[in-house]
């Protein structure tokens, strides 16, 4: 998201965390342009607009050189690095341990799985000791975005110790789906491209309804 009023809006619906995709390459691109404009306003000020201030930042990267990613996630206070690209668990470590606890303490960071098959799951072992929640998404030749949902049945493979999130193609006919899951490390979903009028702009009576269709 990248629309202070809109983020205003979809804030106030109970959502828990807000991502901001910083890949030049998406059509979602938040540029580093003033306040005022479009872009969201400073923490404070948005968390005063907002009926629950308790909402986290997500900072969406793909294959970012690491200063690139310390600037933004100071630029933008975010809460959580997300990463979409070949990161290594190096890399990673190496960004954390530069973040917290001198520049953004407490940072947590995501790392996305494209998945395919049960042996897409696998790959979560590689990060289990630098990340702190892994995502699992829809496999496609973009980064991310495909609108597109994958058999859920292989999350069935996971037996990692982080908890999950999971995306890829999830709309507003699926909230009896997703409640049916069970996982014992199932934590949350990604609302994206299914809920948006534009890229970027989220339809917050889909997102309204669907809220209260998962909770009903």
């Amino acid at each position: 998201m990248r629309d202070s009023d809109n983020i205003r809006d979809v804030v106030s619906l109970g959502v828990d965390w807000i991502g901001m995709i910083f890949w030049p390459g998406s059509p979602r691109h938040v540029r580093m342009i003033p306040t005022g404009v479009g872009i969201i306003p400073d923490r404070g000020t948005l968390d005063s607009q907002c009926a629950d201030s308790s909402f986290k930042r997500v900072g969406v990267f793909v294959d970012a050189m690491p200063q690139t990613i310390i600037t933004h996630a100071v630029n933008f206070n975010l809460d959580f690095i997300q990463l979409h690209g070949n990161e290594t668990p190096t890399i990673i470590r190496n960004l954390r341990a530069t973040l917290d606890p001198d520049i953004r303490p407490g940072i947590r960071f995501i790392k996305a799985i494209s998945v395919a098959s049960a042996e897409d799951i696998g790959k979560w072992r590689d990060y289990a000791d630098c990340v702190d929640f892994f995502l699992f998404d829809t496999h496609s030749k973009c980064v991310g975005g495909s609108g597109n949902q994958f058999d859920w049945s292989v999350l069935d493979a996971y037996d990692g110790p982080l908890p999950f999130l999971l995306s890829g193609g999830i709309g507003p006919d699926d909230a009896e789906k997703i409640a049916g899951l069970t996982h014992p490390m199932f934590a949350g979903i990604d609302l994206n491209s299914r809920f948006e009028t534009e890229p970027g702009m989220k339809d917050v009576e889909a997102l309204r309804k669907f809220i209260v269709s998962f909770n009903s």
